[in-house]
């Protein structure tokens, strides 16, 4: 019986008009962020933390995000593209035969958009008085579900695939090629809903969740170990990394991973009594 799955579905579910189309990827991702706030708005509830700050925590996260993931694409993998357009970095539209049209925003980067997120955090922790670890414990816990669902939008876009298998098995993304590819976006999502298993079950630990910082810490290391580890089968988003011995996720990864090494291990003494 063959293991190869034929893959060819429209990325737009429909349009709105003509040049304002309603796509999956959009969908998927709007439906992980709302997902992840219920998960963060019941920690709240549980906690008698204050609703009204998780709503305006929300604007900030939402904005950190986009605007992160869009300059982190924008500088870490077309910088000589986007430098001579500039107005496409923050509008979602591109130039087509002479006109601007709305396209939604060819490109987010996930380390960006992590980046982003934590300096929004950071502005908002200053400005609100609130302990910069205890947000980013309660928040480690919910991304994992909203990236689960931006890789399946990503898999419903058929993008950021994997590379060829071996022929026998694997996923044709027939709007691109005829090759069997890894549906590299269906491990990361299945990677990332383990991770919130392992870190929803740590977060019922109160002496886990009483040392501010340990969750986000295994946050970082989970989930970036695990993009790094599936980026050696995923096909490079640029030529650049053609001839890079690890490619620009993986870079970015590393720095990730290690502070959260550092965060497990500090606090881990903490708990050991160290």
């Amino acid at each position: 019986m063959s293991g190869i799955v034929n893959w060819n579905v429209d990325p737009v579910i429909f349009r709105i008009t003509d040049t304002f189309p309603l796509k999956y990827y959009g969908a998927f991702f709007a439906t992980g962020l709302l997902l992840g706030f219920y998960l963060v708005r019941n920690i709240y509830k549980k906690e008698n933390a204050s609703l009204e700050s998780l709503d305006n925590l929300l604007i900030y996260v939402i904005v950190g995000t986009v605007f992160g993931a869009r300059l982190g694409h924008c500088f870490f993998y077309e910088p000589g593209y986007f430098f001579q357009h500039p107005i496409e970095i923050l509008l979602p539209i591109q130039k087509i035969n002479g006109a601007y049209q709305f396209v939604g925003f060819q490109g987010l980067a996930s380390h960006g958009g992590t980046i982003g997120v934590l300096i929004a955090i950071l502005l908002y922790c200053r400005k609100y008085k609130v302990k910069l670890l205890w947000i980013l414990d309660r928040l480690a816990v919910a991304v994992p579900i909203t990236a689960a669902f931006i890789r399946l939008g990503n898999f419903m876009n058929s993008e950021i695939y994997g590379k060829p298998t071996n022929g026998n098995w694997g996923v044709v993304f027939e709007r691109d090629d005829l090759i069997p590819r890894h549906p590299t976006q269906l491990y990361e999502a299945f990677s990332y809903l383990l991770i919130f298993g392992i870190l929803f079950i740590m977060f019922k630990s109160e002496k886990i969740k009483q040392r501010n910082g340990l969750i986000f810490g295994c946050f970082l290391t989970l989930l970036f170990l695990a993009r790094f580890i599936i980026e050696f089968f995923k096909e490079n988003q640029e030529s650049f990394e053609n001839n890079m011995i690890i490619n620009m996720g993986q870079i970015l990864s590393i720095p990730f991973i290690l502070i959260g090494l550092t965060l497990i291990i500090r606090k881990s003494k903490k708990i050991a009594g160290i």
